[in-house]
């Protein structure tokens, strides 16, 4: 599930959407100014970022035109009191995908951040580097299983599988595409490499129960959390 980070100066109203959001398994990294989000979002993978405008030591629309700098594909919801029409262009020009005004209604922010996410997830093949798999972060760049404070490396054809079953979980990912794609062939050799590799992921996930790659026989594998 998605890793959001979450300004807001208000202790009270972000306690209340971080517990709600985490509630439907969103992975909530949660500060209270502008130069924390900053280095927040230096730090972590993060997946989509929700901002208050009226912040501490930066506002929310100086955080947005910084992030955007870093990564200007990462999805910005701003998350405010102001209503005035001037503030929400600001924001859109600032390349904002959405705009909430306080009071915020907690089902309706779910629906606009899975929304968001729709409309800006790469799907097979795209330029995703970061992945949440159950308790994990696999960093695809770096070849790296992170859960807690323990990495895990993993060698290039095992982070290029993993990246696979991630662009299709829930769903088989073939298992002949996916040996032409990574290997240009699908021979026997190349057959059981691809299970020795499906092993060491497993492995690798184990200390996260929910976590399974499922082997659908005849078909290819299923990564399900």
């Amino acid at each position: 599930m998605y890793r959001i980070l979450l300004v807001e100066d208000d202790a009270s109203l972000g306690y209340i959407l971080k517990e709600y959001l985490e509630m439907h398994h969103f992975h909530i990294e949660l500060v209270k100014d502008g130069e924390a989000a900053i280095h927040a979002f230096n730090r972590l993978p993060i997946d989509v970022c929700i901002l208050d405008i009226m912040l501490p030591k930066k506002d929310g629309f100086a955080v947005a035109a910084e992030i955007k700098k870093l990564n200007e594909r990462m999805p910005v919801i701003f998350l405010t009191a102001k209503s005035l029409k001037i503030d929400k262009l600001k924001g859109f020009n600032l390349g904002a995908d959405d705009y909430m005004v306080k009071p915020v209604d907690e089902e309706e922010l779910i629906a606009r951040i899975n929304a968001v996410m729709r409309r800006v997830a790469p799907g097979p093949g795209g330029n995703e580097n970061h992945f949440l798999i159950g308790k994990y972060i696999f960093d695809y760049a770096n070849q790296e299983l992170v859960l807690g404070d323990k990495k895990q490396f993993i060698t290039v054809r095992e982070a290029a599988v993993l990246r696979l079953l991630c662009e299709h979980r829930g769903k088989i990912l073939d298992r002949k595409q996916a040996l032409k794609r990574l290997w240009g062939e699908s021979d026997y050799f190349t057959r059981r490499s691809m299970d020795v590799f499906i092993s060491h992921l497993r492995k690798y996930l184990s200390e996260d129960p929910s976590i399974e790659i499922r082997n659908v026989h005849g078909k290819g594998y299923v990564l399900s959390y």
